[in-house]
């Protein structure tokens, strides 16, 4: 994985998820919080951890925010602080910003003010925690951009011993499998002769109407 720099602004809990995350992933990360005690917390697990209030442009600009290959604004419930530090990273120079949102119309504003990709983190989980308390064979379920969904299920009585070309899920939900994990191994470029066997794992992308076919059929 080739080396960036990200910049992380908002240290509450998303802010430090992606912050540690992106830390474990041998990333150089900034962690900017107008918090002290918040950058006290992060700086033991990112490469730099600075109090600054990032709605300040010259604060951005003395953090050399334009030399970021990516900006995550993460920040909470202070929509107009969210909205503001977007379009500051992209006015001086971040490639690519990603926002956090707390609802649609606020979403719809960050990406009119630059925003390159807006993540809803609690909408998101709650769809992921729905899925997975509904059906029991979805394992995970994500939803990205273009209604595109990604799902893991596990693998059904009926699909065992049976190779992707005689399931042909494809046909029969409108559906692809993109990998399939067997125990720690995961197959990426899966074929049609491949069998699945007990245990597997199968993910599997398709938009909402065709994995609702499929999570109609699982349960």
């Amino acid at each position: 994985m080739a080396k960036k720099q990200f910049a992380v602004i908002g240290m509450g809990r998303f802010g430090q998820s992606v912050a540690r995350g992106l830390a474990s992933l041998g990333q150089e990360v900034l962690a900017v919080d107008n918090d002290e005690a918040l950058v006290a917390e992060i700086a033991p697990y990112v490469t730099h951890a600075v109090q600054a209030d990032a709605t300040d442009e010259k604060a951005l600009i003395a953090l050399g925010i334009r030399n970021f290959d990516v900006a995550v604004v993460a920040i909470g419930i202070d929509i107009q602080a969210s909205i503001l530090v977007t379009m500051l990273c992209k006015e001086l120079g971040v490639g690519f910003v990603l926002a956090k949102a707390i609802s649609e119309l606020h979403g719809k504003v960050l990406y009119k003010t630059g925003a390159d990709r807006v993540v809803f983190p609690e909408r998101d989980m709650g769809l992921r925690v729905a899925h997975n308390l509904a059906n029991s064979n979805i394992l995970d379920y994500i939803e990205i951009a273009g209604g595109l969904r990604i799902v893991d299920i596990s693998a059904l009585p009926e699909w065992e011993n049976k190779s992707l070309l005689e399931l042909d899920l494809r046909k029969k939900y409108g559906v692809n499998v993109i990998a399939i994990k067997r125990n720690k191994e995961i197959n990426s470029s899966p074929h049609g002769a491949d069998i699945i066997e007990k245990n597997d794992t199968l993910i599997i992308s398709g938009n909402k109407e065709s994995i609702a076919r499929l999570e109609a059929m699982s349960k």
